[in-house]
């Protein structure tokens, strides 16, 4: 089965930002360095991350990693936000989730019961990633 999931680059603190998430989502984290593959073309990429995976708890995968120098960063404000939806049934574990990123950065749009009916959400963390909530069927609190 084919899966898509977000794969975000990061200057050189994709390990932190890895750390973070796996403190927010938990689940099992491996990260490897471009030294460990062999691929440190520049002496100061070798302790960046080449690849980082965080299978979280509840089905999500986030994987990201570090741009080496002989590479343009792209920057984190792209054209891409990471959307996080779900049902009644997950309401406490996705504000759980929405605490502890919009905790971290900055709130765009607050949590609360859009003209839809569901609660919905935009934060960027600390590390600048845009993040897109909603939880459906919910009502007015």
């Amino acid at each position: 089965m084919a899966r898509l999931n977000p794969y975000l680059n990061f200057s050189d603190n994709a390990r932190a930002a890895l750390e973070f998430y796996h403190s927010v989502f938990g689940g099992e984290l491996t990260t490897s360095t471009f030294a460990e593959f062999g691929a440190a073309e520049d002496p100061a990429d070798a302790e960046k991350i080449m690849h980082g995976q965080l299978e979280g708890d509840g089905g999500i995968l986030l994987m990201a990693a570090d741009t080496p120098s002989s590479l343009e960063f792209p920057g984190t404000n792209s054209n891409i936000s990471v959307s996080l939806s779900g049902g009644p049934e997950d309401d406490a574990t996705l504000r759980g989730y929405w605490d502890k990123l919009s905790g971290s950065g900055t709130v765009t749009e607050p949590l609360a019961v859009a003209p839809w009916g569901d609660a919905f959400g935009m934060c960027v963390d600390g590390f600048g990633i845009r993040w897109l909530f909603n939880i459906s069927g919910n009502q007015p609190t």
